[in-house]
């Protein structure tokens, strides 16, 4: 049986047996050691990459820059449940006033499309869509 779980310090872990694949917003580290991060972030990464953790299968995607660039989504799917989503450091926990990267709108209305009803670590999907707008105001200046 493969367990998803979130960790104190924010990593999510997807363990099955021995097998145990760790993401955090900036790079996923798999069951046999390899680490995977996006190119801007000393990986090799440029747009997905995709395993089989016992029954779960792990996606993980680079969408676009968000804040500070490099920022990686995971969706995991179990069978017979809806995909579980991790958005990690492309959401913010408020939108910046100013200097939105033109990229993190666009990164944030591509996650909006892999959300059921909510996110193992940004919020609803309802949130995700209020701070979507909020990014999209301070790029339109309105």
């Amino acid at each position: 049986m493969t367990e998803l779980n979130i960790r104190p310090d924010g990593a999510i872990t997807v363990t099955s047996g021995d097998d145990v694949l760790t993401y955090t917003p900036y790079a996923v580290t798999t069951p046999d050691g390899q680490r995977i991060a996006h190119e801007s972030r000393g990986g090799s990464l440029v747009g997905v990459w995709s395993a089989q953790v016992g029954d779960a299968f792990v996606e993980v995607s680079y969408l676009g820059d968000g804040p500070a660039g490099g920022e990686l989504v995971m969706v995991v799917t179990l069978p017979g449940e809806p995909p579980r989503v991790a958005l990690g450091a492309l959401i913010a926990p408020e939108a910046p006033s100013a200097d939105v990267p033109d990229s993190w709108p666009a990164a944030v209305d591509l996650a909006l499309g892999l959300i059921a009803d909510s996110t193992l670590d940004s919020g609803s999907k309802d949130e995700i869509e209020s701070f979507h707008q909020r990014l999209l105001e301070v790029v339109h200046d309105l």
